[in-house]
């Protein structure tokens, strides 16, 4: 399993092979068998098969094309909603409807995201993360009819690689870990740490490309832009309001 995690790729094309039922249920039951708060299982999965729905929720995640060519689109939601209609037929009242039920949800979402990527993995599926599933979280709501108290956090697209991309780059080890207490870094440090990806080829035309003097002028100037994050910010707080998760009483 080791092997499988550290030759992990992101799989953006897949070949028209469909998945088996067979298989991607015993992938999902893989998923469901993570950790999770309190053995709540605050999260539901929504499986897409259909083209028409995947082309739909392309439009959710600025068209990227994988959405549609992928069998299987999976969208991962916190969910208190379950949870709380049992909660309440069990003559019990729910005090879930706050910040911390959400990030509770959200982490046990995500939780599951991961072991049913490595199943899939581990079963010679390639996977792809969709980080755009919390910037147009209303949409894919109002698609998937997501009831007050579910919110999608992530999206994997799932099915036979068509590709088989080189690895991508991850910093050193000793860059993210910490040895009984944090360690701030120092600026001598920062460009130790960083000075592998900045000379990539890959990376250094992704400079050239933009007009930029430097690769972290790409991430803050063109592909995480604070606008873009304040806007989204403000899309995704409104939808935490709606779904029911910021009640600070």
């Amino acid at each position: 399993m080791i092997d499988t995690i550290l030759n992990h790729r992101t799989i953006r094309k897949y070949t028209d092979q469909e998945l088996p039922d067979s298989l991607l249920n015993r992938i999902l039951e893989a998923g469901c068998r993570a950790s999770t708060t309190g053995n709540m299982q605050v999260y539901s999965i929504i499986i897409s098969r259909d083209v028409e729905m995947k082309q739909k929720l392309a439009g959710c995640h600025f068209n990227q094309p994988m959405v549609v060519q992928a069998p299987v689109v999976l969208t991962f939601c916190a969910d208190f909603n379950r949870f709380n209609q049992w909660c309440r037929i069990s003559k019990a009242e729910p005090g879930y409807d706050n910040f911390l039920s959400f990030t509770t949800a959200a982490i046990d979402a995500l939780l599951v995201a991961q072991n049913v990527c490595l199943a899939a993995e581990a079963s010679g599926l390639g996977i792809c993360y969709l980080g755009t599933t919390t910037y147009l979280a209303g949409k894919i709501i109002d698609l998937l009819e997501l009831p007050v108290g579910v919110v999608p956090i992530t999206t994997v697209t799932l099915g036979y690689p068509a590709e088989m991309p080189e690895l991508t780059d991850r910093l050193p080890l000793e860059a993210v870990i910490h040895q009984e207490k944090y360690q701030d870094y120092t600026r001598e440090s920062i460009r130790a740490f960083y000075a592998e990806k900045e000379s990539m080829p890959a990376y250094r035309k992704f400079v050239e490309e933009n007009n930029k003097e430097t690769l972290a002028q790409v991430f803050t100037d063109v592909r995480y832009k604070k606008q873009d994050n304040l806007t989204f910010s403000a899309m995704l707080l409104e939808v935490l309001q709606k779904q029911g998760f910021m009640n600070h009483h």
